[in-house]
């Protein structure tokens, strides 16, 4: 009989892992056996564990269960993207993105229901903040769309491309941390999930090929860099403090020179020798020659690219997406200055997938609507 609560073993650490094994009197090697069977590969009845002794199968199945947060809808893109709306209780529901490209597949993973920053480019933000979610919530994601994707044949996982695109030998191969949220808002969970993403006993990523993103929470940044540092990505969207302090509102704590400082610190710990700012293309707003200069003086400062981010928009913005031809321009000004430039893709949207347009479901304690501050109009009149 299983107990009324059964653990989730999902979100345990290594550590709560082993504490709960030798519980039963088993070894630290029972532990490493059992993270195999649930992240390696992705099995989730104990039944199936046949290195496992018979009683504790057993014991496993009666106090403990292995289940991500149920998928309340999935959407598919006809360029093979693939999003999952993950309900996560008490009203909210997170999401959870999947692009397949000729080289990799990438898993975009949510780490709040919700988000506290409220860029104002971003559909997350005008959805206020729930809570975070917790590590088995984070690695879930990971976990669930995993075992979908690799039962599909591969041409189901690519849409309707044909030709070109091969499927890559391991179907997600990067993950980011580019969903709901800001993640280094929720260390604690983030970094149990990044180490069960690293460990060659459950998903085996490169650090490389694990990407934080960051919307400049510099003391987390300090923390990420000792304890699991993987490739960073920064939000910037802005190149000077008083505009930065209306996109990415947290640069009014931690402004531009605090957060370039932070990068080069990362930068002694990270597995990549560059950090990627990302910089949403806006018109009107951030899309000036004045900008271009002001980045090339920023890309001085510490050994960076850029991802330029055609912006996908939403109702609430008010925003424009800047032309086609001016993110040509403003990137070949770039790349001429010496800096590697690239332009993010859009993928997704007809599903609302694309970067910036992510909202699942958010009971919001943050009373975002009231705290509003200066309304996107203002914005782009001020940097027209």
């Amino acid at each position: 009989m299983q107990t009324a609560t059964p653990i989730n073993l999902l979100g345990l650490s290594d550590a709560e892992l082993a504490a709960l094994v030798a519980q039963w009197g088993g070894k630290p090697f029972r532990a490493r056996q059992l993270k195999r069977w649930m992240h390696q590969r992705g099995v989730d009845n104990f039944d199936e564990m046949t290195d496992l002794a018979k009683d504790f199968r057993q014991k496993l199945a009666q106090s403990c269960i292995i289940q991500a947060p149920a998928v309340s809808a999935e959407q598919r893109s006809t360029d093979g993207t693939h999003k999952w709306l993950f309900d996560v209780g008490g009203g909210n529901a997170v999401e959870t993105v999947f692009i397949p490209e000729d080289d990799r597949g990438t898993l975009c993973v949510s780490s709040q229901a919700g988000c506290t920053v409220g860029c104002p480019f971003c559909s997350t933000g005008y959805q206020g903040f729930s809570r975070n979610l917790n590590a088995g919530e984070i690695i879930a994601q990971l976990w669930h769309a995993r075992r979908m994707l690799q039962a599909e044949p591969a041409q189901a996982r690519l849409g309707d491309q044909t030709g070109a695109i091969q499927a890559p030998e391991r179907v997600i191969s990067n993950v980011v941390m580019m969903g709901m949220g800001e993640p280094l808002l929720n260390y604690d969970n983030l970094v149990i999930a990044l180490k069960f993403m690293l460990d060659d006993d459950a998903y085996g990523l490169s650090r490389r090929r694990v990407t934080v993103s960051t919307s400049g929470v510099v003391p987390m940044m300090d923390r990420l860099a000792r304890d699991c540092p993987v490739a960073l990505a920064v939000s910037l969207h802005a190149p000077n403090d008083a505009l930065r302090d209306k996109l990415v509102p947290l640069n009014r704590k931690h402004p531009l020179a605090e957060l370039i400082a932070a990068c080069n610190r990362y930068l002694e710990h990270a597995p990549r020798d560059f950090v990627t700012f990302e910089y949403i293309m806006l018109e009107g707003v951030n899309d000036h020659d004045q900008h271009i200069n002001e980045l090339l003086a920023i890309a001085r400062q510490v050994r960076c690219k850029f991802n330029l981010i055609p912006f996908n928009p939403f109702p609430q913005s008010g925003l424009k997406r800047s032309s086609s031809e001016r993110v040509r321009q403003f990137a070949n000004r770039l790349m001429e200055g010496g800096v590697i430039t690239t332009v993010r893709k859009t993928r997704g949207d007809d599903i609302a997938a694309a970067c910036g347009q992510l909202a699942g479901d958010v009971q919001d304690r943050t009373r975002v609507e009231q705290r509003r501050g200066l309304g996107v109009i203002t914005l782009r009149q001020e940097h027209a």
